[in-house]
């Protein structure tokens, strides 16, 4: 059964089969992150510190929130 394609969302995410956007993953690293949000993202935390423990430690359930804040 050949993907559907469903156009990007939010911030150029891929949509999910069922055309929900797709979250970011918790398992990405901090320096990969850098990339897209600028150096002084997740100040403090190392490069090769994962997005899920970032999250954890400063007590927010998304990188939007993190992102506020």
């Amino acid at each position: 059964m050949p993907k559907k394609h469903f156009p990007t969302g939010l911030d150029n995410r891929m949509r999910d089969c069922d055309g929900e956007i797709h979250k970011k993953r918790s398992d990405t690293l901090v320096g990969t992150l850098r990339k897209t949000y600028g150096e002084d993202f997740a100040g403090g935390y190392r490069a090769d510190a994962k997005l899920g423990t970032v999250l954890k430690q400063e007590g927010v359930d998304t990188l939007d929130q993190l992102l506020k804040k």
